[in-house]
């Protein structure tokens, strides 16, 4: 049975607006790759996110093998999966204007 549509709500603390971004960093060990997710985000409260997901990053050991690449802020569409997800800022672009990408 499919589980039935649910709000995604931005993590930011005492926002509670529905989430229309992700904040996250391609990771893989060099078989599986994957999003890390740091933060599902609201427009108003992206740059926050953003910046504390950069610094929980900027923390994150690697074992060998393994490759973390920029974080990122993604569009959340609909049900689809991580990887038809788009970029639509990073850090060298203006994360507070998403879609300067």
């Amino acid at each position: 049975m499919p589980m039935p549509p649910y709000p995604v709500r931005c993590y930011a603390v005492g926002c509670g607006e529905l989430a229309s971004f992700k904040i996250a960093a391609r990771w893989s060990d060099g078989v599986t790759a994957e999003l890390k997710t740091y933060a599902l985000s609201c427009p108003r409260c992206v740059s926050q996110l953003f910046q504390a997901a950069q610094e929980r990053r900027a923390q994150c050991r690697l074992a060998p093998g393994e490759t973390l690449e920029p974080t990122r802020v993604f569009t959340m569409v609909g049900e689809g999966c991580d990887r038809d997800l788009k970029c639509v800022a990073t850090a060298e672009s203006n994360p507070e204007q998403p879609e300067s990408v």
